[in-house]
Parts: C-alpha cells; sequence; structure tokens
C-alpha cells in the first residue's frame, strides 16, 4: 500500500448505555470484559476506544469515576489507542454526574452530544423478547417518554469545565441542528478546531440513515466548518458499515463498535468489537486507504497526548 494513502481514523464505541445486556452476550459489561475488548479492539486496528461504564452486576450505565479507574490504566498500559471518555452517560444523571469521569481523569478525548433530543429505543421492544435484568424492559419503554437534555447551557458548562484539563471533544451530532449549535460555539471561542464531527444516523429521534441524509449532514458540516473539521460517522444497528463506507467514499471517518451495533452480518451477532474493527479495516484497505495509528490521530486532531491524561 502506498505511503500517500489517505488516513482513516477508526473509532471504536465498547460498550454503552444505548444497548442493554442481554441483548448479546457478547457486550462487554464488566471491567475486565471493557479492558480486554478495548485493548482487541487496538491490536485489530482501532485508532481511538470510546468508553462507558457499567454496573458489573446489573449492567447499569454509571458514571463514577471510580468504576472507570478499574479499567483505563489496563488499557493504556496494553495499547496505544487515544481514550475517549463518554460526558453522555444516561438520561436519568444529571450533566455534573455525567461530566464526573472527563473532568476528573482528564482523557485525551471525551464525547458530546450538541443538544437535547428525543431519544427513542422503544422499537427494540419488537425484536427483543427476553431480558436478564429487571431495569431493561422499563429503560427500553420509557425512552418513548423520556429526553436527553443537553441544553446550550449544560454543553457550554462541560465545554468550559473540561477547558483547563487540555481535553478535545468527540462532537456528537444527530441532526442538522446540531451542527449549527457546534458551530455557534465554536464561533464564541468555547470551542476550538480542528473539530472532531462524528454525524450520528439511524436513532430514532434523530437524522435518518438514508444516503441523502449522508450528504447532507456532510454538505452543511464542510459549509459551516471548511477545512477546520475532520467528519467521521457512526450509523446505528443494521446502518453502521453501509454508512461507514459512504462516509470512506466521501473522504471521511468512522466509528463502529458494539455500543452502536451488535451485529456484524444479516441475523450475525457480532463476537467482539474487535470483529466490527477488522470488518471496516478490510473495507478501508480495499478502498487503497490505511487505518490511521493512534499516533496519526493525535495529531489529525490536535491532542494532548497519552502521558496528560489522569490516569
Amino acid at each position: 500500500m502506498s505511503s500517500k494513502s489517505r488516513k482513516v481514523i477508526v473509532t471504536c464505541a465498547i460498550t454503552g448505555s444505548i444497548h442493554t445486556p442481554s441483548m448479546s452476550p457478547h457486550l462487554p459489561i464488566t471491567p475486565e470484559q471493557i479492558a480486554r475488548e478495548s485493548i482487541a479492539a487496538a491490536q485489530a486496528g482501532a485508532s481511538v476506544v470510546h468508553l462507558h461504564a457499567r454496573d458489573p452486576v446489573s449492567g447499569v450505565p454509571v458514571q463514577d469515576p471510580a468504576l472507570f479507574r478499574e479499567f483505563l490504566p489496563q488499557i493504556k498500559a496494553s495499547c496505544d489507542a487515544v481514550i475517549n471518555l463518554t460526558t453522555g452517560g444516561s438520561t436519568s444523571m444529571t450533566v455534573e454526574d455525567r461530566l464526573q469521569p472527563a473532568l476528573q481523569l482528564k482523557p485525551e478525548l471525551a464525547s458530546l452530544n450538541m443538544g437535547s433530543m428525543n431519544f427513542g429505543l422503544y422499537p427494540m421492544l419488537t425484536r427483543f423478547g427476553e431480558f436478564k435484568h429487571d431495569w431493561e424492559r422499563s429503560y427500553l419503554e420509557n425512552s418513548a417518554g423520556i429526553v436527553f437534555k443537553n441544553t446550550f447551557r449544560d454543553i457550554q458548562y462541560i465545554l468550559e469545565s473540561c477547558a483547563d484539563n487540555g481535553t478535545r471533544f468527540e462532537i456528537e451530532c444527530y441532526d442538522i441542528g446540531h451542527l449549527y449549535t457546534a458551530a455557534h460555539f465554536l464561533d464564541r471561542g468555547i470551542l476550538k478546531g480542528p473539530l472532531l464531527i462524528q454525524s450520528v444516523f439511524g436513532l430514532l429521534g434523530g437524522i435518518g440513515a438514508h444516503p441523502e441524509d449522508v450528504a447532507h449532514m456532510k454538505r452543511t458540516a464542510d459549509r459551516l466548518f471548511g477545512d477546520d473539521y475532520l467528519w467521521s460517522v457512526l450509523g446505528a444497528g443494521r446502518a453502521q458499515m453501509p454508512i461507514a463506507a459512504t462516509s470512506l467514499a466521501m473522504g471521511g471517518n468512522v466509528r463502529v463498535g458494539l455500543e452502536d451495533s451488535l451485529w456484524d452480518g444479516p441475523g450475525q451477532l457480532a463476537r467482539s468489537n474487535a470483529d466490527q474493527v477488522r470488518r471496516i479495516r478490510t473495507i478501508i484497505e480495499s478502498l487503497s486507504l490505511a487505518v490511521a495509528t493512534p499516533d496519526e490521530a493525535r495529531q489529525m486532531l490536535a491532542l494532548k497526548g497519552a502521558e496528560k491524561v489522569a490516569f
């Protein structure tokens, strides 16, 4: 492969609050599982690993920094992947609670949703009938009436609270208006370029997963941010690989992982996050592109370096 091949940042979202434990036996829950899956994803080629934490017994999403400390040092010691922590948590948490891992642990990257939104997970009830834990069914049912809250004040609070940490952000945009919110904070100097714009497709309450939706998101981001951003995409569920392939063809970067999709083909559960990294790596290399190493991703995103985190 030519050394001049375009470099693609591959983010792998290891576990999260979107899917529930019993939907797949392969979703990592415990600190040991999260560490193992993160390291394997990095070895498979992930430039960045995006991390949530869960209660190791119940599987409930938690934002206790102490639980993150149970797996972050092992991941850092065992691989060079950029570590990206969530500020999303779950809809039941306050913004102060959601912020604590990024605030205290000072990662190179943290995710940040650019707005409040309906987050409809309840259609999963038509596909999954049995649940391992009591909270799971009500969690999905209640998503029909709960808003994930991230107001302008919340976003500013997160950005300003982490300003002295040197943490940069994966700017998660679930709809076109979220791009304008990012531009608003960039214009005010509260958000600094180069931006990593992570466009999210196919979640009920946000933009769809049609190719025209992808093109519209990219055109709008180009107009708003010019050369001062890197574009990445994630497609939810079955849209994961088609959306990723579309992004690659349009010059973008990609996010895969079991947080966003449990699948590795029609009716085939992914047995690991690394499976999805290997699949997208095959697509990337088939297009005569190359996966960015973690250090190349750090340079592309102007990150502070792994030695300056607090774990």
